[in-house]
């Protein structure tokens, strides 16, 4: 299998692969979760082969000692029993089984190897010293200490698409006074090889026993359906991560892991890199706001020297539909054009090969200078990328995934040339747009005695002023300028 030969080359050791939870050995080729194992590092990389139309058999687990647990349950049971309703169910395509802890949930390290399924969701109560009516979503692990259950410095494997999945439905159904969110990686269990969450009604049994909030988790895991996202380490943040759930609920940004502002500045190069592993993240979001500079700096060059890209709220959401194999290119191509450049990606970019295409320089700096806001705003029309950096809002080079180039080409210029023509006094002459431009010369006003102030005002809105019985007009205080812009194939863009 090429893939793991890549793992192999990578790690320069031997690997061996097991794939757990099969009933029948059809249902290898087609579903659950491979644990590849790098015997002389002791890694342990998960990778999930599910495929659309081959379910996976998920474990719904709750304690009952837990009595928001119990209240999540009964609003499944309640759902799966009502025949009036649209069925079936997301959930119900996958293999369910539902499992019933006499413990808390949070020491349940290994219960993956009694239950052996592809994907553990737990269902459970949200405590908190500074309690707030609240449905949530985490995956579990200690960056720092065991305060909760599970091994000091451990971290569960995450599904950041499940959990994005059931995020969005806790915003869509959360009863009035709820908010739906991410929390933070905290408590056990830890020691789980096989990937899960926690979702959550929280925080006091006022929440835990109201049987709004139970049906409100009950019907988001129920309709719980992935999609194609881009699995992203969160860092950064309070204990309710804000800035990751209002992105994830603005885009298909997935989060796995979500550390704790509390704890960027401990993370050592081995944690961070586990975080990664765990979340099975594409790239990282580093919440500015809530780091230093010193840890964005030290977690930026760790990352760096992984190759783990950092992506920035507004380019995890400017992703769109487009796939993270198409970001990565058109991300290297920015690379290539202008090295450090920021990119802003139109919503009507696609998948495909990216190519470079350039506006020429002297048309493109006319329209920035006139019209900066149009051109912005004609930009995010056109299927384009478009580059910044050095303080240079929009650089006269742009991205593409378009085949047909020169169409796009066109559709930049004819926009320069619109909005030029808007805003200034024009002709086109062949291949060549001419432009006059009138602006008020301060030099020649002194020149003829008009002093500094208010007169200075009317002549630059086109009124004649009187000095000392002499009359002074606008066009005597004016300087022309005529630049001429050379356009292969003008007439036809117009």
């Amino acid at each position: 299998m090429p893939y793991f030969s890549e793992i192999a080359n990578a790690s320069g050791h031997f690997i061996s692969f097991s794939i757990p939870s099969f009933s029948n050995a059809a249902r290898i080729t087609c579903s659950s979760i491979v644990t590849i194992v790098c015997v002389q590092r002791n890694r342990v990389y998960h990778v999930c082969l599910f495929r659309r139309g081959c379910p996976l058999k998920i474990a719904l687990v709750h304690s009952s000692l837990d009595p928001a647990g119990n209240n999540i349950r009964s609003g499944i049971d309640t759902l799966l029993a009502d025949q009036g309703t649209a069925r079936p169910y997301p959930l119900e395509n996958q293999d369910l089984i539902f499992h019933t802890a006499d413990r808390r949930l949070i020491v349940l390290d290994h219960v993956d190897r009694e239950l052996e399924v592809d994907l553990i969701i737990f269902l459970s109560r949200h405590s908190s010293e500074h309690p707030l009516p609240v449905l949530s979503v985490h995956v579990t692990g200690n960056i720092g200490p065991a305060g909760l259950g599970g091994i000091a410095g451990s971290l569960a494997v995450a599904s950041p698409p499940w959990m994005h999945s059931v995020l969005r439905n806790l915003a869509k159904y959360a009863p009035e006074g709820y908010r739906a969110t991410y929390e933070v990686t905290h408590h056990g269990p830890t020691e789980l090889s096989t990937p899960s969450f926690f979702v959550e009604i929280g925080s006091t049994e006022k929440e835990w026993t109201d049987d709004r909030a139970g049906y409100a988790v009950a019907r988001s895991v129920l309709e719980a359906n992935p999609g194609e996202t881009v699995n992203v380490l969160g860092i950064g943040g309070t204990h309710y991560a804000r800035r990751e759930t209002e992105i994830a609920l603005q885009s298909r940004t997935a989060f796995g892991h979500i550390v704790h502002s509390r704890f960027v500045s401990t993370l050592s190069p081995g944690m961070l890199a586990a975080l990664v592993e765990k979340s099975r993240a594409d790239a990282v979001f580093i919440d500015k706001k809530a780091v230093t500079p010193g840890e964005m700096k030290m977690v930026g060059t760790v990352l760096g020297a992984m190759g783990i890209p950092r992506l920035s709220e507004r380019e995890l959401i400017q992703l769109g539909r487009i796939s993270w194999s198409t970001w990565t290119e058109i991300r290297r191509t920015a690379e290539d054009l202008s090295p450090g450049s920021d990119i802003a990606i139109s919503p009507t970019v696609k998948n495909g090969n990216p190519h470079a295409i350039r506006v020429p320089e002297n048309l493109f700096s006319e329209t920035l200078r006139i019209n900066q806001n149009g051109l912005k705003e004609g930009i995010r029309r056109l299927p384009v990328v478009a580059l910044s950096a050095g303080g240079t809002p929009i650089l006269p080079v742009f991205i593409t995934t378009e085949e047909n180039t020169a169409l796009v080409l066109n559709d930049l210029i004819s926009l320069c040339v619109t909005l030029i023509c808007s805003g200034e006094t024009t002709a086109v002459e062949g291949d060549r747009l001419i432009i006059w431009r009138t602006r008020f010369d301060p030099e020649k006003a002194r020149s003829l005695g008009v002093p500094h102030g208010p007169l200075y005002g009317e002549l630059m809105k086109g009124r004649t002023v009187h000095i000392n019985s002499r009359e002074v007009t606008p066009d005597m205080v004016c300087t022309r300028t005529v630049t001429c812009i050379r356009i292969p194939g003008l007439e036809r863009l117009i």
